[in-house]
Protein backbone atom coordinates (compact mmCIF):
# COMPACT_ATOMS: atom_id res chain seq x y z
CA UNK A 1 0.00 0.00 0.00
CA UNK A 2 2.82 2.43 0.81
CA UNK A 3 4.44 1.85 -2.59
CA UNK A 4 1.12 2.38 -4.36
CA UNK A 5 0.49 5.63 -2.48
CA UNK A 6 3.95 7.18 -2.47
CA UNK A 7 5.77 5.46 -5.35
CA UNK A 8 9.17 6.98 -6.08
CA UNK A 9 9.10 9.47 -3.22
CA UNK A 10 12.06 8.92 -0.86
CA UNK A 11 11.20 6.75 2.16
CA UNK A 12 14.68 6.76 3.70
CA UNK A 13 17.87 8.73 3.16
CA UNK A 14 21.28 8.18 4.73
CA UNK A 15 24.10 10.52 5.71
CA UNK A 16 25.60 10.24 2.20
CA UNK A 17 22.30 11.43 0.66
CA UNK A 18 21.61 8.00 -0.81
CA UNK A 19 17.85 7.47 -1.02
CA UNK A 20 15.53 4.50 -0.87
CA UNK A 21 12.15 5.12 -2.50
CA UNK A 22 8.90 3.58 -1.30
CA UNK A 23 8.90 1.43 -4.44
CA UNK A 24 12.41 0.19 -3.66
CA UNK A 25 11.56 -0.38 -0.01
CA UNK A 26 8.63 -2.51 -1.11
CA UNK A 27 10.63 -4.53 -3.64
CA UNK A 28 13.65 -5.12 -1.42
CA UNK A 29 11.53 -6.06 1.61
CA UNK A 30 9.63 -8.58 -0.51
CA UNK A 31 12.93 -9.97 -1.78
CA UNK A 32 14.06 -10.58 1.81
CA UNK A 33 10.74 -12.16 2.79
CA UNK A 34 10.74 -14.41 -0.27
CA UNK A 35 14.30 -15.55 0.49
CA UNK A 36 13.45 -16.41 4.10
CA UNK A 37 10.35 -18.33 3.09
CA UNK A 38 12.38 -20.20 0.43
CA UNK A 39 14.73 -21.25 3.23
CA UNK A 40 11.71 -22.76 5.03
CA UNK A 41 11.81 -20.16 7.81
CA UNK A 42 8.53 -20.52 9.69
CA UNK A 43 6.39 -17.73 11.19
CA UNK A 44 7.69 -16.91 14.67
CA UNK A 45 11.12 -18.45 13.96
CA UNK A 46 14.07 -16.31 15.06
CA UNK A 47 16.06 -14.49 12.36
CA UNK A 48 18.83 -12.09 13.43
CA UNK A 49 20.15 -9.00 11.70
CA UNK A 50 23.49 -7.28 12.35
CA UNK A 51 23.54 -4.01 10.44
CA UNK A 52 24.62 -0.41 11.04
CA UNK A 53 22.22 2.52 10.62
CA UNK A 54 21.73 2.28 6.86
CA UNK A 55 19.20 1.87 4.07
CA UNK A 56 19.81 -1.89 4.30
CA UNK A 57 18.78 -1.93 7.96
CA UNK A 58 15.38 -0.49 7.04
CA UNK A 59 14.37 -2.77 4.18
CA UNK A 60 15.79 -5.79 6.01
CA UNK A 61 13.60 -5.04 9.04
CA UNK A 62 10.51 -4.62 6.88
CA UNK A 63 11.35 -7.84 5.05
CA UNK A 64 11.74 -9.97 8.17
CA UNK A 65 8.45 -8.65 9.50
CA UNK A 66 6.75 -9.30 6.15
CA UNK A 67 7.91 -12.93 6.21
CA UNK A 68 6.32 -13.52 9.63
CA UNK A 69 9.64 -14.49 11.23
CA UNK A 70 10.71 -13.17 14.63
CA UNK A 71 13.12 -10.29 14.10
CA UNK A 72 16.24 -10.32 16.32
CA UNK A 73 17.98 -6.96 15.73
CA UNK A 74 21.53 -7.06 17.09
CA UNK A 75 23.44 -3.91 17.93
CA UNK A 76 26.15 -3.19 15.35
CA UNK A 77 28.58 -2.57 18.22
CA UNK A 78 28.09 -5.95 19.91
CA UNK A 79 31.20 -8.01 20.57
CA UNK A 80 31.31 -11.59 19.32
CA UNK A 81 30.78 -12.83 22.88
CA UNK A 82 27.63 -10.70 23.16
CA UNK A 83 26.32 -12.01 19.83
CA UNK A 84 26.92 -15.55 21.02
CA UNK A 85 25.03 -14.84 24.25
CA UNK A 86 22.09 -13.44 22.31
CA UNK A 87 22.00 -16.61 20.21
CA UNK A 88 21.97 -18.69 23.38
CA UNK A 89 18.78 -16.93 24.44
CA UNK A 90 16.96 -16.37 21.13
CA UNK A 91 18.10 -19.54 19.29
CA UNK A 92 18.71 -18.10 15.83
CA UNK A 93 20.66 -19.81 13.09
CA UNK A 94 20.73 -17.17 10.35
CA UNK A 95 22.08 -13.61 10.56
CA UNK A 96 21.44 -11.03 7.84
CA UNK A 97 24.53 -8.85 7.69
CA UNK A 98 26.98 -7.01 5.47
CA UNK A 99 29.74 -8.61 3.45
CA UNK A 100 32.28 -7.11 5.86
CA UNK A 101 30.96 -9.13 8.83
CA UNK A 102 30.26 -12.48 7.13
CA UNK A 103 33.59 -14.19 7.76
CA UNK A 104 33.72 -13.62 11.51
CA UNK A 105 30.11 -14.72 11.96
CA UNK A 106 30.58 -17.83 9.83
CA UNK A 107 33.66 -18.70 11.89
CA UNK A 108 31.34 -18.74 14.93
CA UNK A 109 29.08 -21.27 13.21
CA UNK A 110 26.31 -18.92 12.05
CA UNK A 111 24.72 -19.12 8.62
CA UNK A 112 24.81 -15.67 7.05
CA UNK A 113 22.71 -13.92 4.44
CA UNK A 114 24.62 -11.08 2.80
CA UNK A 115 22.33 -8.09 2.28
CA UNK A 116 24.40 -6.79 -0.66
CA UNK A 117 24.08 -10.13 -2.44
CA UNK A 118 20.37 -10.46 -1.69
CA UNK A 119 19.48 -7.37 -3.69
CA UNK A 120 22.19 -7.53 -6.35
CA UNK A 121 19.67 -8.82 -8.87
CA UNK A 122 17.10 -6.27 -7.72
CA UNK A 123 19.16 -3.16 -8.44
CA UNK A 124 17.27 -0.01 -9.34
CA UNK A 125 17.75 -0.68 -13.08
CA UNK A 126 15.83 -3.96 -12.93
CA UNK A 127 13.64 -3.38 -9.92
CA UNK A 128 10.48 -3.32 -12.02
CA UNK A 129 11.02 -7.02 -12.76
CA UNK A 130 10.70 -8.09 -9.12
CA UNK A 131 7.55 -10.10 -8.49
CA UNK A 132 5.55 -8.98 -5.44
CA UNK A 133 4.08 -12.04 -3.74
CA UNK A 134 1.25 -11.97 -1.25
CA UNK A 135 2.32 -13.79 1.87
CA UNK A 136 -0.09 -15.53 4.23
CA UNK A 137 -1.29 -13.70 7.35
CA UNK A 138 0.64 -14.38 10.56
CA UNK A 139 -1.02 -15.31 13.84
CA UNK A 140 -0.87 -12.44 16.33
CA UNK A 141 0.28 -14.62 19.25
CA UNK A 142 3.49 -15.78 17.51
CA UNK A 143 6.79 -14.20 18.43
CA UNK A 144 7.46 -11.16 16.25
CA UNK A 145 10.49 -9.46 17.75
CA UNK A 146 13.10 -9.99 20.47
CA UNK A 147 15.08 -7.02 21.78
CA UNK A 148 18.03 -7.26 24.15
CA UNK A 149 18.61 -5.23 27.27
CA UNK A 150 20.74 -5.48 30.39
CA UNK A 151 19.03 -6.94 33.44
CA UNK A 152 19.83 -7.22 37.10
CA UNK A 153 22.18 -10.15 36.50
CA UNK A 154 24.44 -8.03 34.30
CA UNK A 155 23.78 -10.21 31.24
CA UNK A 156 21.47 -9.06 28.41
CA UNK A 157 17.95 -10.47 28.52
CA UNK A 158 15.71 -11.12 25.56
CA UNK A 159 12.53 -9.01 25.59
CA UNK A 160 9.93 -10.96 23.63
CA UNK A 161 7.15 -9.28 21.64
CA UNK A 162 4.35 -11.04 19.79
CA UNK A 163 3.39 -9.90 16.31
CA UNK A 164 0.15 -8.60 17.80
CA UNK A 165 1.84 -6.52 20.50
CA UNK A 166 4.32 -5.14 17.99
CA UNK A 167 1.50 -4.06 15.69
CA UNK A 168 -0.43 -2.50 18.60
CA UNK A 169 2.61 -0.50 19.66
CA UNK A 170 3.10 0.86 16.17
CA UNK A 171 -0.54 1.96 15.96
CA UNK A 172 -0.44 3.62 19.38
CA UNK A 173 2.76 5.46 18.50
CA UNK A 174 1.16 6.81 15.33
CA UNK A 175 -2.01 7.78 17.16
CA UNK A 176 -0.09 9.85 19.72
CA UNK A 177 2.11 11.78 17.30
CA UNK A 178 1.75 15.54 17.86
CA UNK A 179 1.03 15.93 14.13
CA UNK A 180 0.84 13.71 11.06
CA UNK A 181 3.80 14.24 8.72
CA UNK A 182 3.11 15.18 5.13
CA UNK A 183 4.71 13.22 2.28
CA UNK A 184 8.33 14.25 1.95
CA UNK A 185 8.65 15.88 5.38
CA UNK A 186 11.89 14.70 6.97
CA UNK A 187 12.57 13.13 10.37
CA UNK A 188 16.22 13.01 11.48
CA UNK A 189 17.24 9.84 13.36
CA UNK A 190 20.73 9.39 14.82
CA UNK A 191 20.25 6.70 17.46
CA UNK A 192 20.62 2.95 16.76
CA UNK A 193 17.93 1.69 14.39
CA UNK A 194 17.58 -1.52 16.41
CA UNK A 195 15.54 0.28 19.11
CA UNK A 196 13.60 3.57 19.15
CA UNK A 197 14.72 4.78 15.74
CA UNK A 198 13.03 1.82 14.03
CA UNK A 199 9.70 2.47 15.77
CA UNK A 200 9.64 6.07 14.60
CA UNK A 201 10.69 4.97 11.10
CA UNK A 202 7.62 2.72 10.76
CA UNK A 203 5.31 5.47 12.06
CA UNK A 204 6.78 8.26 9.93
CA UNK A 205 6.90 6.24 6.70
CA UNK A 206 3.29 5.12 7.12
CA UNK A 207 2.29 8.73 6.38
CA UNK A 208 4.68 9.09 3.44
CA UNK A 209 7.29 11.03 5.40
CA UNK A 210 11.01 10.65 4.74
CA UNK A 211 13.38 9.30 7.39
CA UNK A 212 16.95 10.64 7.37
CA UNK A 213 18.98 7.93 9.10
CA UNK A 214 22.49 8.79 10.33
CA UNK A 215 25.08 6.64 12.06
CA UNK A 216 25.38 8.63 15.29
CA UNK A 217 25.59 12.37 15.91
CA UNK A 218 27.88 13.79 13.22
CA UNK A 219 27.41 17.54 13.63
CA UNK A 220 29.27 18.32 10.40
CA UNK A 221 26.78 16.25 8.41
CA UNK A 222 23.61 17.35 10.16
CA UNK A 223 24.53 21.03 10.16
CA UNK A 224 23.62 21.64 6.48
CA UNK A 225 20.27 19.88 6.96
CA UNK A 226 19.38 22.11 9.88
CA UNK A 227 20.76 25.27 8.28
CA UNK A 228 18.74 24.73 5.10
CA UNK A 229 15.55 24.02 7.05
CA UNK A 230 15.17 20.55 5.50
CA UNK A 231 14.27 18.76 8.73
CA UNK A 232 10.75 18.80 10.18
CA UNK A 233 11.40 16.72 13.32
CA UNK A 234 14.24 15.14 15.26
CA UNK A 235 14.41 12.14 17.58
CA UNK A 236 16.87 13.27 20.23
CA UNK A 237 17.07 11.55 23.61
CA UNK A 238 18.68 13.83 26.22
CA UNK A 239 22.21 12.61 25.44
CA UNK A 240 21.72 13.42 21.74
CA UNK A 241 19.98 16.69 22.57
CA UNK A 242 22.93 17.73 24.75
CA UNK A 243 25.35 17.15 21.86
CA UNK A 244 23.22 19.17 19.43
CA UNK A 245 22.62 22.10 21.75
CA UNK A 246 26.32 22.19 22.60
CA UNK A 247 27.48 22.04 18.98
CA UNK A 248 25.02 24.66 17.68
CA UNK A 249 24.77 26.89 20.73
CA UNK A 250 23.23 30.29 19.96
CA UNK A 251 21.57 29.16 16.71
CA UNK A 252 17.81 28.91 16.10
CA UNK A 253 16.22 26.27 13.87
CA UNK A 254 12.61 27.30 13.35
CA UNK A 255 11.84 24.62 10.75
CA UNK A 256 11.71 21.98 13.51
CA UNK A 257 8.10 21.27 14.47
CA UNK A 258 8.92 18.66 17.12
CA UNK A 259 11.90 17.26 19.01
CA UNK A 260 10.95 13.77 20.20
CA UNK A 261 12.82 12.99 23.39
CA UNK A 262 12.69 10.22 25.97
CA UNK A 263 14.58 7.14 27.25
CA UNK A 264 16.26 9.29 29.94
CA UNK A 265 15.10 12.14 32.17
CA UNK A 266 15.16 15.60 30.61
CA UNK A 267 16.68 18.15 32.98
CA UNK A 268 15.40 21.72 33.32
CA UNK A 269 18.76 23.14 32.22
CA UNK A 270 18.83 21.05 29.05
CA UNK A 271 15.20 21.90 28.29
CA UNK A 272 15.96 25.61 28.52
CA UNK A 273 18.86 25.26 26.08
CA UNK A 274 16.78 23.15 23.67
CA UNK A 275 13.75 25.45 23.75
CA UNK A 276 15.93 28.45 22.86
CA UNK A 277 17.14 26.54 19.81
CA UNK A 278 13.93 24.81 18.68
CA UNK A 279 11.17 26.77 20.39
CA UNK A 280 8.62 25.14 22.68
CA UNK A 281 8.46 22.07 20.44
CA UNK A 282 9.99 19.45 22.75
CA UNK A 283 7.86 16.37 23.48
CA UNK A 284 8.67 13.91 26.27
CA UNK A 285 7.67 10.24 26.30
CA UNK A 286 8.47 7.29 28.53
CA UNK A 287 9.34 3.94 27.01
CA UNK A 288 11.32 0.83 27.88
CA UNK A 289 12.64 -2.20 26.07
CA UNK A 290 9.93 -4.18 27.87
CA UNK A 291 7.17 -1.80 26.75
CA UNK A 292 8.12 0.49 23.92
CA UNK A 293 6.98 4.09 23.48
CA UNK A 294 4.55 5.43 24.31
CA UNK A 295 3.94 4.44 27.93
CA UNK A 296 3.34 8.05 28.88
CA UNK A 297 3.26 11.26 26.83
CA UNK A 298 3.93 14.90 27.70
CA UNK A 299 3.08 16.94 24.61
CA UNK A 300 5.13 20.05 23.69
CA UNK A 301 2.80 22.58 25.33
CA UNK A 302 2.52 20.50 28.50
CA UNK A 303 6.30 20.10 28.57
CA UNK A 304 6.72 23.87 28.32
CA UNK A 305 4.15 24.42 31.09
CA UNK A 306 5.84 21.89 33.36
CA UNK A 307 9.30 23.45 33.11
CA UNK A 308 7.84 26.93 33.56
CA UNK A 309 6.27 25.93 36.89
CA UNK A 310 8.70 26.86 39.65
CA UNK A 311 6.82 24.72 42.18
CA UNK A 312 7.95 21.46 40.65
CA UNK A 313 10.20 19.41 42.87
CA UNK A 314 12.81 16.79 42.10
CA UNK A 315 12.25 14.09 39.53
CA UNK A 316 11.54 13.98 35.81
CA UNK A 317 7.99 14.43 34.53
CA UNK A 318 7.14 12.06 31.65
CA UNK A 319 3.45 12.88 31.34
CA UNK A 320 0.17 11.02 31.39
CA UNK A 321 -0.38 7.35 30.46
CA UNK A 322 -1.07 6.74 26.78
CA UNK A 323 -4.47 5.21 25.84
CA UNK A 324 -4.77 1.65 27.09
CA UNK A 325 -1.73 1.86 29.40
CA UNK A 326 -2.19 1.01 33.08
CA UNK A 327 0.32 2.16 35.70
CA UNK A 328 0.49 1.57 39.43
CA UNK A 329 3.03 2.48 42.09
CA UNK A 330 4.04 -0.27 44.52
CA UNK A 331 6.03 0.23 47.72
CA UNK A 332 7.88 -2.99 48.45
CA UNK A 333 8.85 -1.96 51.97
CA UNK A 334 5.16 -2.25 52.90
CA UNK A 335 4.80 -5.84 51.66
CA UNK A 336 4.03 -4.88 48.12
CA UNK A 337 0.94 -2.77 48.70
CA UNK A 338 -0.23 -0.47 45.93
CA UNK A 339 0.32 3.12 46.98
CA UNK A 340 -1.50 4.73 44.10
CA UNK A 341 -2.78 3.99 40.65
CA UNK A 342 -4.08 7.53 40.14
CA UNK A 343 -3.12 11.09 41.00
CA UNK A 344 -2.37 11.88 44.60
CA UNK A 345 -1.28 14.94 46.55
CA UNK A 346 0.69 12.72 48.92
CA UNK A 347 3.33 11.75 46.38
CA UNK A 348 5.09 8.69 47.80
CA UNK A 349 7.75 7.03 45.68
CA UNK A 350 7.50 3.38 44.84
CA UNK A 351 8.35 1.01 42.01
CA UNK A 352 6.46 1.61 38.78
CA UNK A 353 4.43 -1.34 37.49
CA UNK A 354 2.79 -1.21 34.08
CA UNK A 355 0.45 -3.20 31.87
CA UNK A 356 -0.49 -2.50 28.24
CA UNK A 357 -1.65 -4.21 25.05
CA UNK A 358 1.61 -3.29 23.30
CA UNK A 359 3.84 -4.59 26.12
CA UNK A 360 6.21 -7.50 25.60
CA UNK A 361 5.12 -10.99 26.64
CA UNK A 362 8.04 -11.63 28.97
CA UNK A 363 11.80 -12.04 29.24
CA UNK A 364 14.27 -14.73 28.19
CA UNK A 365 17.26 -15.34 30.43
CA UNK A 366 19.61 -18.26 31.00
CA UNK A 367 16.75 -20.20 32.60
CA UNK A 368 14.43 -19.77 29.61
CA UNK A 369 11.31 -17.70 28.98
CA UNK A 370 9.75 -15.90 31.95
CA UNK A 371 6.31 -14.34 31.46
CA UNK A 372 5.35 -11.35 33.56
CA UNK A 373 3.33 -11.54 36.76
CA UNK A 374 0.11 -13.62 36.62
CA UNK A 375 -2.02 -10.50 36.14
CA UNK A 376 0.24 -9.27 33.33
CA UNK A 377 2.00 -6.54 35.33
CA UNK A 378 5.62 -5.72 34.57
CA UNK A 379 7.93 -4.48 37.31
CA UNK A 380 9.88 -1.72 35.57
CA UNK A 381 12.63 -1.28 38.16
CA UNK A 382 11.98 2.47 38.00
CA UNK A 383 10.99 4.56 40.99
CA UNK A 384 8.40 7.31 40.80
CA UNK A 385 5.02 8.73 41.76
CA UNK A 386 2.01 10.54 40.34
CA UNK A 387 1.77 14.27 40.93
CA UNK A 388 -1.43 16.17 41.72
CA UNK A 389 -2.25 16.42 37.99
CA UNK A 390 -1.89 12.68 37.39
CA UNK A 391 1.45 12.98 35.62
CA UNK A 392 4.07 10.31 36.20
CA UNK A 393 7.26 11.59 37.84
CA UNK A 394 10.38 9.42 37.61
CA UNK A 395 12.74 9.76 40.56
CA UNK A 396 15.30 6.99 40.16
CA UNK A 397 15.83 3.28 39.58
CA UNK A 398 15.45 0.35 41.89
CA UNK A 399 18.56 -1.23 40.48
CA UNK A 400 21.68 0.73 39.74
CA UNK A 401 21.52 0.32 35.98
CA UNK A 402 23.51 3.09 34.30
CA UNK A 403 22.23 4.87 31.17
CA UNK A 404 25.16 6.21 29.20
CA UNK A 405 25.28 7.36 25.59
CA UNK A 406 21.96 5.68 24.79
CA UNK A 407 23.00 2.33 26.31
CA UNK A 408 21.88 0.62 29.50
CA UNK A 409 24.85 -0.74 31.43
CA UNK A 410 24.73 -2.88 34.56
CA UNK A 411 27.65 -2.06 36.88
CA UNK A 412 27.51 -5.56 38.36
CA UNK A 413 28.66 -6.97 35.01
CA UNK A 414 31.73 -4.72 35.03
CA UNK A 415 32.48 -5.36 38.69
CA UNK A 416 32.38 -9.11 38.11
CA UNK A 417 35.25 -8.75 35.64
CA UNK A 418 37.20 -6.32 37.82
CA UNK A 419 36.93 -8.67 40.79
CA UNK A 420 39.90 -10.52 39.27
CA UNK A 421 42.13 -7.48 39.74
CA UNK A 422 44.73 -8.35 42.43
CA UNK A 423 45.95 -4.77 42.81
CA UNK A 424 42.92 -3.40 44.71
CA UNK A 425 41.10 -4.58 47.81
CA UNK A 426 37.72 -3.86 46.20
CA UNK A 427 36.44 -1.96 43.17
CA UNK A 428 33.07 -0.23 42.94
CA UNK A 429 31.60 0.75 39.56
CA UNK A 430 29.21 3.69 39.76
CA UNK A 431 28.22 6.77 37.74
CA UNK A 432 27.70 10.50 37.97
CA UNK A 433 25.14 12.50 35.94
CA UNK A 434 26.13 14.14 32.65
CA UNK A 435 24.01 16.22 30.29
CA UNK A 436 26.20 15.06 27.41
CA UNK A 437 26.29 11.30 28.09
CA UNK A 438 23.37 10.81 30.47
CA UNK A 439 25.69 9.21 32.99
CA UNK A 440 29.46 8.68 33.10
CA UNK A 441 30.81 5.35 34.34
CA UNK A 442 33.54 5.57 36.97
CA UNK A 443 35.51 2.81 38.68
CA UNK A 444 36.59 3.55 42.26
CA UNK A 445 39.16 1.33 43.97
CA UNK A 446 39.79 0.83 47.66
CA UNK A 447 43.37 0.42 48.93
CA UNK A 448 44.87 0.09 45.44
CA UNK A 449 48.46 0.32 44.26
CA UNK A 450 49.67 2.07 41.10
CA UNK A 451 49.11 -0.94 38.83
CA UNK A 452 45.36 -1.27 39.40
CA UNK A 453 44.11 1.01 36.60
CA UNK A 454 46.19 -0.55 33.84
CA UNK A 455 45.11 -3.99 34.95
CA UNK A 456 41.45 -2.91 34.95
CA UNK A 457 41.75 -1.71 31.39
CA UNK A 458 43.38 -4.97 30.40
CA UNK A 459 40.60 -7.02 32.01
CA UNK A 460 37.93 -4.94 30.26
CA UNK A 461 39.61 -4.85 26.84
CA UNK A 462 37.14 -7.34 25.29
CA UNK A 463 34.06 -5.65 26.74
CA UNK A 464 32.02 -3.24 24.62
CA UNK A 465 33.47 0.26 24.72
CA UNK A 466 30.29 1.84 26.10
CA UNK A 467 30.60 -0.39 29.18
CA UNK A 468 34.16 0.65 30.00
CA UNK A 469 34.68 3.28 32.73
CA UNK A 470 35.70 6.75 31.59
CA UNK A 471 37.57 7.50 34.82
CA UNK A 472 39.41 5.53 37.51
CA UNK A 473 39.76 6.86 41.05
CA UNK A 474 41.45 5.46 44.12
CA UNK A 475 40.39 6.06 47.74
CA UNK A 476 41.48 4.78 51.12
CA UNK A 477 38.06 3.31 51.90
CA UNK A 478 34.69 3.01 50.19
CA UNK A 479 31.46 4.04 51.95
CA UNK A 480 29.38 1.13 53.20
CA UNK A 481 25.93 0.66 54.66
CA UNK A 482 25.33 -0.83 58.15
CA UNK A 483 25.38 -4.32 56.66
CA UNK A 484 28.84 -3.71 55.26
CA UNK A 485 27.71 -3.47 51.62
CA UNK A 486 29.24 -0.74 49.47
CA UNK A 487 26.71 1.99 48.66
CA UNK A 488 27.00 3.08 45.03
CA UNK A 489 24.95 6.20 45.74
CA UNK A 490 27.35 7.25 48.48
CA UNK A 491 30.33 6.53 46.25
CA UNK A 492 28.83 8.79 43.56
CA UNK A 493 28.18 11.47 46.17
CA UNK A 494 31.77 11.20 47.40
CA UNK A 495 33.06 11.66 43.82
CA UNK A 496 30.99 14.83 43.34
CA UNK A 497 32.15 16.21 46.70
CA UNK A 498 35.77 15.83 45.69
CA UNK A 499 35.61 16.59 41.96
CA UNK A 500 33.97 18.90 39.46
CA UNK A 501 32.81 17.47 36.13
CA UNK A 502 33.89 19.28 32.98
CA UNK A 503 31.21 17.84 30.70
CA UNK A 504 31.37 17.17 26.98
CA UNK A 505 32.39 14.44 24.52
CA UNK A 506 35.61 13.85 26.51
CA UNK A 507 34.51 14.53 30.10
CA UNK A 508 37.11 15.45 32.70
CA UNK A 509 37.06 15.14 36.47
CA UNK A 510 38.77 18.13 38.06
CA UNK A 511 39.88 17.60 41.66
CA UNK A 512 38.56 20.21 44.08
CA UNK A 513 40.74 21.71 46.78
CA UNK A 514 40.43 19.61 49.94
CA UNK A 515 38.08 21.09 52.50
CA UNK A 516 39.50 21.90 55.95
CA UNK A 517 38.62 19.44 58.67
Amino acid sequence: MLAERFGDRPAVMDSLDQALSFNQLNKFAHAVAAKLIALSIQPGQAIASLLPNSLEAVWTSYGIRLSGAAEIPLSWGYTLDEIQWCETLAKFEYILTTRSREAELQAMGFRTLCVEAMIAIHHANTIQDVVIDRFPAVRAELTGRILFTSGTTGKPKGVTYTHGARWAGEQLLKATLPFFPKPGEKLLLMTPFVHGASLLTYAWCDYGGTVVLHQGVDTDRISPLLQRGEITAIFAPPTVLAKITSAFEGQIFDSIQCVFTGTQPLTAALYQKASKMFGHNIRVTYGKSECVNPITVLDPQATSDYFADQRNGSGACVGWPAPGVEIKIVQHETTGQVISSTATEDATDGEIYLRASHMSAGLIDQDGFRPYLPDGWHQTGDLGHFDEQGRLILTGRVADVIKTGGYRVNPDEIEAVLAHNPYAAQICVTSIPSDYWGEIIIAVAESADARWQNHCQSLLSTMSRHKQPRHYLSVDSLPRNPQGKISRKQVSKMILQRHQLKDGPYPELLALDPQPE
